[in-house]
């Protein structure tokens, strides 16, 4: 009982320590002025700003929104800043129709590439992710492309997928997947990375791989798990079985189901719907919110109440430091 009771202050403090690290280590993801309680500082920015989520233009010296309607890519990635009342959506529209919008090499750093550039956007308030293709959303891997590779070198393929998909839940801003569509293996881990997931009631949605005799790689084993549980994950998993959108909106899957409409657009309208309702919110809020919520599920109860309070106290001191600017005693 001695060596108990001597061992645990010891184990205490190693679990403090621990927590204390990954409270630090969240609020280092808000930017490198943001600090613990203790040693808060914020950026100091104007009300309109804080509130519209306005940035810099190129130098600094005046504030600007510029929004184009249609960023030129290659035509299997279209990456569009949408206008007027939806300013702030950007809507990342798949479409290689001829591959069932499958993941190429070519597609997966196309989707890094503009991923990249969205995450330290400020104008960005939420990104959509559909497909161009109608009744497709994202078949998975590219199967043609993966049979003409060596063994060598499926392994980093499948690593740049799943560095993709990582990517892409690590966005800051709220991600919602439209899926209108079949979303399978790949495909349904591209849209498991997304905050919200609405699907119309014909989708059809599944991690499949086990039919083909390998597992999930893109974070499906992972993602799945956390979204409908474990076990309900696992009877999916190992049946390799495709749901519908009511199948899936009664397991967890989705948010919503909607009734395809003639367009074949049920899911993305409802998508464009929801994103506009993050768009009046505080888009500092927005981002902290997410950062809270995500590195808290990763964590015991505890820690991510730790975690919630570094991200609240940053708030509370961004909000008073603005006050003060325009209020001054």
């Amino acid at each position: 009982m001695a060596v108990a009771a001597s061992a645990a202050p010891g184990a205490l403090g190693t679990l403090q320590a621990s927590r204390a690290r990954l409270v630090a280590a969240c609020c280092a993801r808000l930017g490198p002025r943001w600090r613990l309680p203790g040693s808060w500082t914020c950026p100091r920015v104007d009300s309109t700003i804080w509130a519209r989520g306005w940035t810099p233009a190129a130098g600094g010296a005046a504030w600007q929104r510029g929004y184009s309607a249609e960023v030129k890519t290659e035509d299997e990635l279209r990456v569009r800043y949408l206008e007027e009342e939806n300013r702030g959506i950007v809507v990342l529209g798949i479409n290689r129709a001829y591959a069932k919008n499958s993941l190429s090499k070519n597609l997966i750093k196309m989707l890094s590439k503009a991923v990249d550039a969205l995450k330290s956007d400020k104008k960005v308030r939420t990104i959509i992710v559909r497909s161009e293709v109608p009744g497709i959303f994202c078949a998975g891997a590219d199967l043609k492309e993966r049979a003409k590779m060596s063994s060598s070198e499926v392994g980093p393929f499948v690593s740049k997928i799943r560095a993709m998909i990582n990517e892409i839940a690590n966005l800051p801003v709220p991600t919602i997947a439209a899926i209108d569509g079949l979303a399978l293996g790949g495909g349904l881990e591209l849209a498991l990375a997304c905050d919200i997931r609405v699907a119309a009631s014909s989708a059809k949605m599944g991690l499949v791989e086990t039919k083909l005799a390998i597992i999930p790689g893109g974070g499906g084993t992972q993602r799945l798990p956390r979204a409908i549980g474990m076990s309900l994950a696992k009877e999916l998993i190992f049946s390799a079985r495709v749901l519908d959108g009511q199948e899936a909106k009664s397991v967890g899957l989705i948010s919503h189901v909607l009734e395809q409409n003639q367009e074949g657009d049920a899911a993305y309208r409802k998508a464009l719907d929801l994103a506009r309702e993050f768009l009046p919110q505080g888009p500092v809020a927005m981002r902290v919110a997410k950062l809270a919520i995500n590195q808290g599920m990763e964590v015991d109860l505890v820690t991510g109440l730790a975690i919630e309070e570094a991200c609240y106290a940053q708030i509370c001191k961004a909000g008073s430091a603005l006050r003060n600017q325009y209020n001054p005693s």
